[in-house]
């Protein structure tokens, strides 16, 4: 039977400072490799965030604006006040209840790619 080790979302991106401002900047990620075929060629890197892997893409064809990316969190009440303090101009997230129970918070890239953070249980 198979094992899946991990899951590795690519998100398309247009404009690599607004991606590095938002993933790296503002969450907080840190990049994990960058990689170009030559200086004039689309990024493609890779940013982790406490477990969490993505891929970031200019590429033609690699993701599709307006992905909903899921990821199940721990503390997310106090991560929200950490991006809140930060006082970043484009996005200010809220938590709020889950229809499935627990909470939830999502954060719109500036490409229009959706995180949504979900803490099961929590109120």
């Amino acid at each position: 039977m198979i094992e899946i080790l991990q899951t590795i979302p690519v998100l398309r991106i247009f404009d690599e400072d607004k991606a590095r401002d938002f993933y790296c900047g503002w969450l907080g990620c840190t990049v994990e490799f960058e990689h170009r075929f030559d200086p004039t060629s689309p990024l493609y890197m890779g940013v982790i965030l406490h477990g969490m892997s993505l891929r970031l893409s200019e590429h033609h064809g690699d993701g599709t604006p307006g992905t909903h990316v899921f990821v199940r969190c721990k503390n997310l009440r106090a991560w929200n006040a950490e991006l809140l303090g930060k006082g970043y101009k484009y996005n200010r997230p809220h938590v709020e209840e889950a229809f499935w129970g627990g909470i939830c918070m999502t954060l719109t890239d500036p490409f229009c790619n959706k995180l949504i953070f979900s803490e099961q249980g929590a109120q």
